[in-house]
């Protein structure tokens, strides 16, 4: 028995088929992955079921109502977790969960959900004071209340570290009773793996639907296999590294933490950062959310000034002189930070002049940009419009644009398709063997694996450092996100 039947689906949005005639069963209590690159119209698919677009032809079922025309009816059964959740960032927690437990006209029965999100302790805090791990886990509390018949959950997991996402995934299997059906979308690929069913989209379009392990038995191959239904990924030379014109430094660390700390009141978000990177290393940042990483990026870059210590890129001191240590960087914050109403060639056209890019040049570069990235088909349409890892691309690319010696990505791959994460880290690694010196955060433990060190957060304070092999030889563990996971038990003990 199938919870949601498609049949002969087509959405079209101007020029651009979102969904082509696609036909689909998702089956009654399963978990179903929804996976495909950015654009294949995992999410257009999402609110058509959910009854949030209306079909330009085919027909479409979700527990036994027809979406387009019987909303109010279905609305009661679904539990809608969109990509960006609605939570309301000046209210608590608990003010959050009685909020949508009015909407749904559920009784205020919280007591298992702030157990399982551990969210029982701040139930008084401010939801936008939340990591975002936390957030998460609120949001879907939010979206589990009144136990759905549906739960559509539309990449719940993006943005956060592997310990949240074990959590997340615990919470949705623990709370649904086996009548629940789940429709999950992921850029995850190893969550897809452990889902009942895996249904791939490409163009709008389904190419596979069927057990995981039926494509694939480990959660490495499956990837490699989801690739290649998905035309496959062959590495190229990196054109932007091809055109990057190498600095010169006799600067031993080109970016350097002395001693740098953040304190919030009594809080410390950030004690005693110390490291050293030098000329062309790729040096990792990892920790659960809020363990201090993106703090310790904003104040290594000058948009957050440091209780004490002080940091320098290419040996300039960013306390001191920071408009001069400035110039020699290019940011990629963790949050969209674009101009959401000016297109992808105003975006790129803004920065190439907030960057200093002379005039004569900038048309010249603009067009590289568009042409490496694949921005062609889409530099006309406006930044908010564009799919997460569009929009992911399109940061990077801004920070690239005016060939900076030194590259800061706060999860610049948090919520792009695979092939498109392993094209950002063909740029990053060509990039760092051309003298670029990276520093970057991520929450795909594999991602851990193209760093040539890195440093364990947790706390606001470094627990491990070295390199991938190191810490995983240090946890006595096969792989990164093991190794990542054992390191941070061992230090809460401790």
């Amino acid at each position: 028995m199938n919870t949601v039947e498609i049949k002969n689906l087509t959405k079209n949005f101007h020029s651009t088929t979102a969904i082509n005639n696609l036909s689909l069963g998702i089956e009654k209590g399963k978990i179903t992955g929804l996976i495909g690159a950015d654009g294949a119209g995992k999410t257009t698919l999402i609110r058509l079921v959910t009854g949030l677009l209306l079909p330009d032809s085919g027909e479409i079922s979700t527990l036994g109502f027809n979406p387009s025309v019987q909303k109010s009816l279905l609305n009661p059964k679904i539990g809608y977790m969109p990509q960006k959740f609605g939570l309301y960032e000046d209210l608590t927690v608990i003010e959050n969960l009685k909020l949508y437990a009015d909407l749904k006209e559920v009784p205020y029965d919280f007591d298992k959900l702030l157990e399982f999100t551990n969210l029982k302790p701040f139930q008084e805090r401010l939801a936008g004071t939340l990591s975002g791990g936390m957030k998460q886990k609120l949001g879907l509390a939010c979206t589990l209340l009144g136990s759905p018949e549906f739960l559509v959950l539309d990449e719940p997991s993006v943005g956060v570290d592997p310990i949240s996402r074990r959590d997340l995934m615990k919470m949705v299997r623990d709370l649904i009773t086996p009548e629940t059906t789940v429709l999950w979308s992921t850029a995850y690929l190893d969550e897809a793996h452990s889902f009942d069913t895996a249904v791939v989209l490409d163009k709008g379009q389904v190419i596979y639907n069927g057990n995981p392990h039926e494509l694939a038995e480990t959660p490495q191959e499956f990837e490699n296999k989801v690739i290649e239904l998905m035309g496959g990924y062959k590495k190229e030379k990196s054109l932007i590294a091809e055109n990057y014109v190498p600095h010169k430094t006799d600067v031993e660390c080109t970016v350097e933490a002395d001693k740098l700390e953040k304190k919030y009141g009594n809080f410390y978000a950030v004690k005693n950062n110390t490291f050293c990177i030098r000329r062309g290393e790729i040096f990792g940042l990892l920790g659960p959310n809020g363990a201090g990483k993106s703090t310790s990026f904003k104040m290594m870059c000058g948009l957050a000034k440091p209780t004490s210590g002080t940091a320098r890129l290419m040996g300039i001191d960013i306390i001191q002189n920071p408009e001069k240590a400035r110039s020699n960087l290019g940011y990629m914050a963790q949050k969209f930070s674009l101009y959401g109403s000016l297109t992808v060639r105003q975006n790129l056209e803004f920065f190439a002049a907030a960057y200093g890019i002379k005039l004569s040049e900038r048309k010249k570069r603009v067009e590289e940009i568009i042409n490496v990235f694949g921005f062609s088909d889409i530099q006309e349409q406006k930044s908010e419009d564009l799919p997460l890892g569009f929009k992911q691309r399109l940061s990077m690319a801004c920070a690239l644009i005016h060939n900076p010696p030194i590259l800061f990505l706060d999860e610049p791959t948090s919520g792009v398709d695979v092939i498109t994460r392993r094209d950002f880290w063909n740029h990053i690694t060509s990039l760092a063997k051309k003298g670029v010196t990276i520093l970057v955060t991520t929450h795909f433990m594999d991602e851990a694996e193209y760093c040539d060190r890195i440093s364990l957060f947790y706390k606001g304070e470094a627990i491990a450092v070295g390199t991938p092999a190191e810490l995983k030889q240090k946890a006595d563990a096969g792989n990164m996100e093991d190794t990542f996971i054992k390191l941070i038990k061992e230090s809460e003990k401790e």
